[in-house]
């Protein structure tokens, strides 16, 4: 039997949880985190990298989920959209969109989401242009991006209050 018909056990920690599943080693990570794991916040937007609605966090680097193949998530830290809230609380990115207007179909909310706050933790006050460009991996189709940006320039404002 060939090495890619048979399944594997892939470890990793999703959202701070040590987690475990069983699957085809070229399984896309997105199908896993979805069907096996139930965090049904990554979405399938073009499963050909373009879009951006399955972004997640892959040891600290925004990557596209459809791409990667579930064998890679051996030993990662993974963070998903499931993972942003503490408890009850939304995270300043998640507050921020619901204030502006930032989630439209919800589509590539979640991406989006993921793509700010991952830009965030590298540059805590970017400029319009860097935040284009920290986005520029995402698209919508719903919104003209004026509130996503909005979103985010919130969400430095308030991270910037509490600093």
């Amino acid at each position: 039997m060939p090495e890619a018909a048979r399944k594997i056990r892939v470890q990793c920690v999703i959202n701070g949880r040590a987690t475990a599943f069983e699957t085809y080693p070229m399984a896309r990570l997105l199908d896993v985190l979805r069907e096996q794991a139930g965090l049904t916040g990554t979405k399938e937007g073009c499963g050909e990298g373009e879009c951006g609605a399955c972004s997640i966090e892959m040891d600290g680097a925004l990557v596209n989920s459809c791409l990667v193949p579930a064998l890679q998530a051996e030993g990662a830290k993974i963070r998903t959209i499931e993972g942003l809230a503490d408890d009850a609380r939304l995270h300043t990115v998640q507050q921020a969109f619901l204030m502006h207007g930032g989630a439209q179909c919800g589509i590539c909310t979640p991406g989006m989401i993921l793509a700010a706050v991952n830009l965030l933790a590298r540059n805590p006050r970017p400029s319009e242009t860097e935040i284009r460009e920290g986005l520029s991996g995402n698209l919508c189709r719903c919104t003209g991006y004026t509130k996503i940006f909005a979103s985010i320039a919130e969400a430095c404002r308030v991270a910037e209050k509490r600093a």
